[in-house]
């Protein structure tokens, strides 16, 4: 199995988003709707707006195998990824305002965009519920009471499309995931995810900064200054 949460190390999986880091910032490549910015009081736990509570167990254990907390630097769930992704699900985006989602919806190559007739709050709510009715099946229990070892089999069958979870193709459950993982991981922290900017240190992005044109040409040399939030 070749998912990437379950490397033992965290560099392959940045050789693959850093060269598009600036992107990520932005909430590139799908999510491009804004959200105030999100800062918890003290220890108290993020309720999240959108996933009922089951839901929300589910997709926090999914995210954390994605990309576990290591030597490198934070996992998913230290960095917010869920609460990035719960709040961009009452945007324009989470609707499918953004996308073009009227039929036919037709089996197409990637190269003519989106085919299903899912936005992401419908992808997310039926794949959800899916995963969890074939988790009973197989294990008798939810994916958040498996081993981790388990649930990275479980996500690599997702990832090839071996795996029923319903009306949802699991190969594109797994890809909006994994896209919406990486965007709440490297984004803006005013979005709601890369808590502390805390992605953007181990990578020693610089953020928002008005100005580093002098450290352009210095290659190999680390940033000495502390990554800035565009808010």
């Amino acid at each position: 199995m070749k998912t990437i949460g379950v490397s033992p190390s965290r560099r392959a999986f940045l050789r693959t988003v850093t060269s598009v880091a600036p992107a990520a910032v932005a909430v590139g490549g799908s999510m491009m709707v804004s959200v105030a910015c999100r800062q918890d009081a003290g220890d108290v736990p993020y309720r999240p707006k959108f996933f009922a509570a089951d839901e929300w167990d589910t997709l926090v254990a999914l995210v954390d195998r994605l990309i576990p907390a290591d030597s490198e630097g934070p996992g998913s769930v230290e960095a917010g990824v869920a609460e990035f992704i719960d709040l961009q699900m009452n945007t324009a985006y989470g609707y499918g305002g953004l996308w073009y989602m009227h039929g036919p919806f037709i089996k197409a190559p990637p190269t003519m965009g989106y085919q299903l007739p899912f936005s992401p709050r419908d992808m997310y709510r039926n794949a959800l519920r899916g995963l969890q009715e074939a988790m009973r099946k197989q294990y008798g229990k939810r994916f958040e009471q498996l081993e981790n070892e388990e649930k990275d089999q479980v996500i690599g069958e997702l990832e090839t499309g071996k795996i029923d979870i319903g009306t949802v193709p699991p190969h594109d459950f797994f890809t909006q995931l994994l896209q919406n993982t990486r965007e709440g991981y490297f984004c803006d922290p005013k979005h709601g995810g890369n808590k502390g900017m805390a992605a953007w240190r181990m990578i020693n992005f610089p953020g928002a900064r008005a100005d580093y044109i002098d450290w352009v040409e210095q290659y190999g040399r680390r940033y000495p200054l502390a990554p800035v939030s565009s808010a």
